[in-house]
């Protein structure tokens, strides 16, 4: 029986193409979430980037942390995304996110993927940014959730998405100004409600970072929950 799952699942998926092909975000050629015409040119984020929030930095700067990261003292041991949030990346994401197209999360998660082995970040569980129970209501599910489902399938890690917790809803960030407002609108919001990531390392996944103040609120509750170590990775970034 165990040698027909495989053939079973894939005819399945093959059932649910032809029900539903796959259509690319930035093209619109079928086949593909993001064909690999549009793949080619999205928008990636180059070396060198700062060493705390990955932010690009100038190449010819000699620079090895970005001047936010200097001036603020982030709790978070790091964060690095792939892209930057623009383009074909931005329509991504706006589908996944708010038009319930939640069958692209296995596609984008290999973005997280690659990202990870390229910036050889160690940890031991993946744990999803949260959505308060109401905004989980409303939308109906949390895009980073299946961000780390899928990057669990590709990478083996687990997932935890008990222990850290949105106890109050606020504001959304994208609403929010600027950088100082941001930081404003999370403290609290967060608490970690078990010891399951006590002396773990995490890795923190969430959709777009653009401050980094929600990934660095999580961390703080996170770390004084007992984690060890936490690293942001997230599709993309507001540049």
């Amino acid at each position: 029986m165990a040698s027909v799952l495989p053939q079973l699942n894939g005819l399945k998926g093959a059932a649910l193409d032809f029900l539903f092909p796959r259509f690319c975000v930035g093209c619109g050629g079928e086949g593909r979430f993001i064909c690999n015409s549009c793949q080619a040119g999205l928008p990636r984020i180059q070396s060198p980037v700062c060493q705390k929030c990955g932010q690009p930095l100038p190449g010819s700067s000699g620079q090895t942390i970005c001047s936010n990261c200097l001036n603020w003292k982030a709790v978070i041991d790091g964060v690095r995304s792939p892209f930057r949030f623009e383009g074909t990346v931005r329509k991504a994401v706006h589908e996944f996110k708010y038009r319930n197209l939640r069958a692209m999360a296995g596609e984008l998660a290999v973005y997280l993927a690659d990202c990870l082995r390229e910036n050889n970040i160690s940890y031991d569980v993946i744990v999803p940014v949260p959505l308060h129970p109401k905004r989980l209501r409303e939308r109906g599910y949390n895009q980073s959730l299946l961000l780390a489902a899928g990057l669990s399938k590709l990478t083996g890690f687990p997932v935890n998405d008990s222990s850290l917790v949105r106890k109050i809803y606020n504001v959304p960030q994208a609403k929010t100004g600027s950088v100082e407002e941001r930081r404003q609108n999370v403290i609290g919001i967060f608490s970690c409600v078990n010891e399951d990531l006590h002396k773990k390392k995490v890795l923190l996944i969430d959709d777009v970072t653009t401050s980094g103040a929600t990934l660095n609120a999580c961390a703080s509750v996170l770390k004084t929950g007992g984690a060890v170590t936490v690293w942001g990775l997230t599709l993309a970034r507001e540049i």
